[in-house]
């Protein structure tokens, strides 16, 4: 099939760019670098160097691809950015996402496939939580995703665009930034490769249901199979402290470096750990890496780029 991905060059877009390659799809990255990067990209994919937010040129990309699947990755993804950048954040979020919305209904694309988040529950006390749950952000990134989904739902009901959406726990893994949910692996990795003080936000036994990112990408494929439409937490269901986590790299790098405790930042949820029981039997999906060989994997790419 042809498949457009917008963030391609990022962090789980580049993984994804990946997979569906291998299984034989021609796939076109769109990104335009802010957060991406060039050396993420796979050399068997067309890439476009664009902002999604680009009409003119994003109009070419879509009347020469003639896509069947269109994966939206490209985002805002960090909390604080959101909250003290409002404007910005909904400026890519959602009329980023409104202007691929519109052309794929332009040209005949079959089904979008949504990058959502854990942020759009807030602090929910029941976890695991479940897809039926109250969506309740507490940061205007969450609120953006929330707004996204009820964007795409109204494009299927009113002009009949099939979409999956998948809200994702903490991803982390290769190629990571310090930005998005599970930016605190590739935070502590870095630090902990060079020697530097590791600073932890709140107290640290806030949770988060850390996924490798490997198997986000699967969810992906799998999301892009489904015949209906459908809502999906991508995750573990498992809950990890920051404490836990930061524990778990010290013994991997065998360096005793000084932690620090901060203020919790604004917008950061306490406990987080998703239910992914509807993934697993409607996608017949579910996550194949543990996090211990995840994580060593993970800091293993980290410190080896420091080598360098």
């Amino acid at each position: 099939m042809n498949i457009l991905i917008t963030g391609g060059a990022g962090f789980i877009g580049s993984h994804l760019t990946d997979v569906l390659i291998q299984e034989g799809h021609c796939v076109t990255v769109v990104d335009n670098l802010s957060t991406g990067s060039s050396h993420n990209l796979n050399p068997q994919a067309v890439f476009y160097n664009i902002d999604i937010r680009d009409r003119e040129n994003m109009d070419r990309v879509f009347a020469s691809g003639q896509f069947q699947i269109v994966f939206h990755e490209a985002a805002q993804t960090m909390v604080p950015y959101s909250i003290e950048h409002p404007m910005e954040d909904a400026d890519l979020n959602i009329m980023g996402l409104l202007h691929v919305l519109e052309l794929c209904c332009q040209y005949n694309v079959k089904k979008i496939i949504f990058s959502s988040s854990a942020a759009v529950y807030g602090d929910n006390p029941h976890v695991p939580i479940r897809e039926g749950e109250p969506l309740r952000p507490e940061s205007f990134y969450g609120l953006t995703k929330v707004t996204a989904e009820r964007y795409i739902q109204l494009y299927h009901d009113i002009f009949g665009l099939s979409y999956a959406i998948l809200r994702y726990s903490n991803v982390y893994g290769e190629r990571q930034g310090s930005h998005g949910e599970g930016g605190v692996v590739y935070i502590f990795s870095k630090a902990l490769a060079k020697g530097h003080e590791l600073a932890v936000f709140g107290d640290g036994n806030q949770s988060r249901d850390f996924i490798y990112v490997k198997d986000v990408a699967l969810a992906n494929v799998a999301a892009m199979k489904a015949a209906a439409p459908g809502i999906y937490n991508i995750s573990t269901k498992i809950e990890t402290t920051v404490n836990a986590l930061k524990e778990i790299l010290c013994y991997f790098s065998q360096s005793g470096v000084s932690v620090s405790y901060e203020a919790a930042r604004p917008g950061d949820i306490y406990r987080s750990a998703l239910d992914n029981s509807k993934a697993e039997e409607v996608l017949h999906w579910r996550p194949a890496t543990k996090l211990l060989p995840g994580l060593m994997s993970t800091y293993t790419y980290f410190a080896g780029e420091e080598l360098h």
